[in-house]
């Protein structure tokens, strides 16, 4: 598999793959995008990223391509990177659609038309090890951005948030960050959502509070209530995780992926986690099978 990239039509290489310097997704991350993932070469509920990907859009006022040349453009960079169904390897899928270009200046009717590009490359999950012992989080000083400022719901290219809270994570070598709002509540980290164990009931923060409602939450949340696996949409505070039997993260690269350390805590990695992790993996098992 190859990294390929379409724009606006055309499907090059990456040094063949050229954004215009006045594109508003360079100048401002005025844009909105989805990643997703493939199993068995198919891309993995990309109806929904594709649903999420029109709210964003029409939460900033930005108009998409029709739906159909979205899916379109996916499928023929699938292609022409040699992914896809029956093809050997998973391929990371990431559709971005900027307000495009047009006159320097904030005001979003300077832009002359949106413009799609779709990146094909091939997928790197995380190492096994992380999947058996736990990855390392860290709360952070960094808050999420408020509802009232940005909606997180909304995923744009805009994240220097997520990006100041992981790199303050990573200067004490923690994997992710886990960000908090003004109140104090956790909200999520800053490319995942968070999830805690206690009691054998698995929580997640709700979307009320201000997050990315993520596509493998949703998809989780449904998979343990269809197994009868309690699990509920709560607020939280640092002191619950702390506090917690099990902790994990989930995104749609990573899946399910066990939390073995919060700040200086270990936390083991149990069996509602390892529980959930199977599910999960059957699902794009099923996926793969078609």
């Amino acid at each position: 598999m190859e990294t390929r990239i379409y724009v606006d039509g055309r499907v090059s290489d990456e040094a063949g793959a050229v954004v215009p310097v006045l594109d508003r997704g360079f100048l401002y991350g005025d844009s909105v995008y989805e990643v997703v993932r493939t199993a068995g070469g198919r891309p993995v509920d990309l109806a929904p990223h594709l649903d999420r990907l029109e709210r964003s859009a029409e939460r900033i006022g930005l108009g998409l391509p029709p739906r159909a040349t979205i899916e379109g453009a996916v499928g023929e960079t699938l292609g022409a990177a040699g992914a896809g169904a029956g093809r050997p390897g998973e391929a990371y899928v990431r559709v971005v659609v900027t307000r495009g270009g047009g006159e320097i200046g904030l005001d979003p009717r300077l832009a002359d038309r949106p413009r799609l590009v779709v990146i094909v490359k091939p997928l790197a999950a995380p190492r096994p090890e992380l999947y058996e012992q736990g990855c390392e989080v860290r709360v952070v000083s960094v808050e999420r951005t408020s509802k009232r400022a940005l909606d997180p719901a909304i995923k744009s290219g805009n994240y220097l948030n997520n990006i100041l809270a992981l790199d303050q994570a990573r200067r004490s070598d923690a994997y992710e960050a886990v960000m908090c709002d003004a109140e104090g509540r956790v909200t999520e980290g800053s490319t995942s959502n968070l999830w805690c164990v206690r009691g054998g009931v698995a929580r997640t923060p709700p979307v009320a509070v201000g997050i990315l409602p993520g596509i493998t939450r949703w998809r989780l949340l449904g998979l343990a209530r269809d197994a009868g696996i309690p699990a509920e949409e709560v607020d939280l505070y640092p002191a619950d995780l702390h506090a917690a039997d099990e902790l994990f993260l989930t995104s749609s690269i990573r899946g399910v992926l066990p939390i073995g350390k919060i700040d200086e805590r270990a936390v083991p990695v149990g069996p509602v986690t390892r529980r959930l992790q199977a599910l999960y993996d059957d699902f794009l098992a099923g996926v793969a099978r078609g």
